[in-house]
């Protein structure tokens, strides 16, 4: 059995092709975006489509790494299914999804193969030329099951409780799946307030996508916590067989886990995600992780969107510095933000350089791409 392409722009476009991969009667797929040629191009040969591959894979789903290449964590039929059912289970039943993300990447695939699952066709919001959330409301009311769902990244959720009738229409999804990045305390706060049913994943496509609702683990999934730097370690029937063209990566070194670069807390069985292990800053011999020092930013008023990473500094090695998305009209100061780190952290996470931007880059849905944001701002102020 070969790897096989799968263009993929509108639902109705890849419906058949999933429909067989839920029967077991399609090849391996490899999804990728049909309006973006040059993308596409570079997923096919990073990920070697039109070659063999492993009986038991059923998609390929190009990961969105830090390190800018694709690996293509490689999933069986049996890992889609366990997520789908998992996910109904955990939002109390099967239903109907919309599809409001790019739908090659994992997040985009299983929402419109849980919905196939369910037995309906997914309903989709065009987002080719960015989220609308005014067009919230109409999708809903064009989807027909009792029960609709719909995944989003916190950015996407920011842009609708912005918006009254999109956040009316948003509360009325029986589920609203935010995962791809951290959804900052003031935004789940308002939306919660707001009336909608969000519940925060975790998860990477190497794991089917969210496989941890809101700290809790789907059925069957495991988590367990590994080192003194409390690495994350997931386990179950949503683990990935490997990655393709590299069967002996370290990450999937033990049988059935998966060994994230996340770092984690676990109380009374409850996960709480603190960074990312290696996006870690060593300032001073001491270790920061950018996420911790971000939650603690994002209630600083007047910030509207922060990123922290790491700046070269002659003395401690590295620094801490923040990028902040002001909110309009409002005066935000690197004085400002260390007072807020101080008083709940320590000073040594305590941004040393801010700078005020229209926007985060990003990689795949809502991540922050921090290599990106320290080049973009040496190169403004260099």
């Amino acid at each position: 059995m070969n790897l096989e392409i799968l263009p993929i722009d509108t639902v109705e476009s890849a419906l058949p092709q999933l429909s067989a991969l839920l029967d077991g009667t399609a090849p391996a797929w490899l999804p990728v975006p049909a309006r973006d040629a040059r993308e596409a191009a570079r997923l096919a040969e990073a990920l070697a489509a039109g070659t063999p591959i492993d009986e038991r894979a059923a998609l390929v789903v190009a990961t969105s790494g830090t390190t800018g290449t694709p690996k293509g964590a490689m999933l069986t039929r049996a890992n889609l299914q366990a997520s789908a059912a998992g996910t109904h289970e955990r939002l109390g039943g099967p239903g109907q999804w919309l599809l409001a993300m790019p739908p090659h990447h994992v997040a985009g695939v299983q929402v419109m193969l849980r919905s196939l699952a369910a037995g309906h066709a997914p309903a989709q919001l065009d987002v080719r030329s960015g989220f609308d959330p005014a067009a919230l409301a109409a999708a809903h009311a064009r989807m027909t099951a009792d029960r609709r769902y719909v995944s989003l990244v916190p950015t996407q959720l920011v842009k609708v409780l912005a918006d009254r009738a999109a956040t009316e229409a948003l509360a009325r999804f029986d589920g609203v799946l935010i995962g791809g990045a951290a959804c900052p305390v003031p935004v789940r706060e308002a939306a919660l307030a707001a009336g909608i049913r969000m519940v925060r994943t975790y998860g990477m496509s190497e794991t089917a996508g969210g496989c941890v609702y809101d700290g809790a683990p789907l059925p069957g999934v495991e988590v367990r916590l590994d080192g003194p730097e409390q690495r994350i370690v997931l386990g179950g029937p949503t683990v990935a067989l490997g990655y393709r063209n590299l069967p002996e990566h370290p990450a999937f070194a033990e049988p059935g886990r998966f060994r994230t670069d996340d770092a984690g807390t676990l109380t009374d069985g409850v996960l709480a995600v603190t960074g990312r292990l290696d996006e870690a800053i060593s300032t001073g011999g001491l270790t920061v992780l950018p996420q911790v020092v971000e939650a603690v930013l994002a209630q600083v008023q007047g910030v509207a969107e922060v990123a922290v990473f790491a700046q070269p500094d002659a003395r401690l090695g590295q620094r801490v510095a923040a990028a902040v998305v002001p909110v309009p009209g409002a005066e935000v100061t690197v004085e400002l933000l260390r007072a807020a780190v101080e008083a709940e952290l320590d000073r040594t996470a305590a941004p040393r350089a801010l700078y005020l931007v229209d926007e985060l880059p990003r990689r795949g849905p809502g991540k922050i791409d921090r290599r990106a944001l320290a080049a973009q701002v040496t190169n403004i102020h260099d």
